[in-house]
């Protein structure tokens, strides 16, 4: 059995570690999170060799790779999601699209974009395709397309395989569940139609994003809440952005906008309409 005190965190690698995550995800660990540091780094400790977090963090400060780089990052995110979660946002957007399609009848105008920010192991975008493709199943011939990213490697690796435990099924209705194909050995696959609308790429929110918009709706749900109040303000200022006027962006239930309100305005629970250039302009004199 391992030692769970096998490595001692000194105070002094424990803010070097904050500090490099913060620098590079814009992530903020509080306190509380030391002992989640300890138990997750320990197994990057392990695998490396290396006696403590100080020799770790020096080689990630001079010789680390890209993908060492990654390892850390992907070692302190957290990822907790499921489908359906928070319902009432996707109820949401099934009656937004379908506004948004009684409007757009020629063939130009039949495109949509949706991105799901922090989009973890799949669930999230997947709902979004399995709300809308079961709604209104004419989206097959429009340019639809859903962007989904996360800073986390491996999530994304397993979000794009689209295969999860059937237990995943568990608290759904028997008409949900069965939007979903069997893939055996207690698995489940989503339907290769709704896969292919989605495309999972690894982006970090800290990062310039090579996407230009505009956007339909954005998903951006429970990520906020491990950055600080000025980040925060700033990726919410940046998401209005790239929302096209009168978009839709659906946050976490414990979030809100703080400094990068500006560009909204609250509709619903956790769900923020993006204001006209205009309202802006108002706005701001």
């Amino acid at each position: 059995m391992t030692d769970p005190n096998e490595f001692t965190l000194e105070e002094r690698d424990f803010e070097r570690i904050r500090q490099r995550l913060y620098d590079v995800a814009g992530i903020s660990l509080s306190d509380a999170k030391r002992t989640l540091v300890i138990a997750r780094l320990s197994r990057i400790l392990r695998a490396m060799r290396l006696p403590t977090f100080d020799a770790y963090i020096e080689f990630l400060e001079t010789e680390a790779t890209a993908s060492d780089a990654q390892d850390f990052v992907n070692a302190l995110t957290t990822n907790l999601t499921r489908f359906w979660r928070e319902e009432h946002h996707f109820e949401h957007l099934v009656s937004h699209i379908g506004e948004l399609m009684e409007t757009r009848k020629s063939v130009a105008e039949k495109r949509l974009r949706i991105w799901s920010a922090g989009c973890s192991t799949g669930q999230e975008p997947y709902t979004i395709a399995l709300s809308l493709l079961a709604a209104y199943p004419e989206l097959k011939r429009w340019d639809f397309k859903i962007l989904a990213t996360d800073i986390d490697t491996s999530v994304i690796a397993k979000a794009a395989a689209g295969i999860y435990p059937e237990s995943e099924l568990n608290g759904l209705s028997a008409e949900r569940a069965r939007l979903f194909e069997k893939a055996g050995e207690g698995r489940i696959r989503v339907p290769a139609a709704v896969a292919s609308l989605v495309s999972f790429k690894p982006l970090n929110l800290m990062s310039p994003w090579p996407m230009k918009g505009p956007f339909d709706a954005i998903f951006c749900r429970n990520v906020a809440i491990y950055f600080d109040k000025q980040t925060q303000g700033e990726v919410f200022g940046r998401l209005g952005q790239i929302l096209a006027p009168g978009g839709y962006l659906y946050i976490g239930h414990s979030e809100n906008l703080g400094s990068g309100s500006a560009g909204f305005r609250l509709v619903g629970k956790t769900i923020y309409q993006a204001r006209s250039a205009s309202e802006r302009a108002r706005n701001a004199a």
